[in-house]
């Protein structure tokens, strides 16, 4: 019996140090060595070389001069380490009043009575989508456009070239990153 313990006890120690300690550090290893951007989280720097976030995690931006992500649901905004849905139903007068405040605020600061796309008004499931739909990006170029006096043609070509499309084809949407965009909003600002 107590040989049956010490093995089982043995077993279990280097099983521990092995997938516990060994493994992810090679995995890790392997990771930066291999996808060196991806395994540092894919950081974004602006053109002066700042760290100014990742793009994986959405980021605020209110005011008319940026795009706007979608709104958060996760802590404070944007927080990852509080990432979640609201988990409201969609006939939860709470959200309902919600989104109808910013569908309205929306409105009101893109001086559109348009319907605003529903990636404006509605948090993604984990609170920290860094994406918008290109309708959305669209609904916002002229705002956009009026307060840096860019010429919205150059501005929706911007947007393209920040569109992602569907993975092979067919997997997912088209997308927009909002802080590359916006990052390069300001670097055109700087080279004009």
């Amino acid at each position: 019996m107590q040989k049956l313990v010490r093995t089982a006890v043995l077993y279990t120690a280097i099983t521990s140090v092995f997938l516990g300690l060994v493994y992810p550090l090679a995995i890790t290893a392997v990771a930066h060595l291999v996808f060196p951007s991806q395994a540092a989280g894919q950081l974004l720097h602006n053109s002066q070389g700042e760290l100014v976030g990742s793009a994986l995690i959405g980021q605020p931006f209110s005011g008319p001069r940026y795009f706007h992500s979608r709104p958060s649901a996760a802590g404070a905004g944007y927080d990852a380490a509080a990432s979640s849905g609201s988990n409201l139903a969609p006939t939860n007068k709470a959200l309902i009043d919600r989104v109808q405040s910013s569908v309205a605020a929306e409105q009101a600061m893109n001086h559109s009575a348009a319907a605003v796309p529903v990636d404006l008004v509605t948090a993604s499931g984990s609170g920290l989508d860094p994406d918008i739909t290109p309708a959305a990006a669209e609904y916002q170029v002229l705002r956009v456009a009026a307060a840096r006096a860019i010429d919205p043609a150059r501005l929706r070509l911007l947007v393209q070239q920040h569109t992602t499309q569907r993975q092979f084809g067919l997997l997912g949407e088209p997308r927009v990153a909002v802080l590359p965009l916006n990052l390069a909003l300001d670097a055109l600002l700087v080279s004009r």
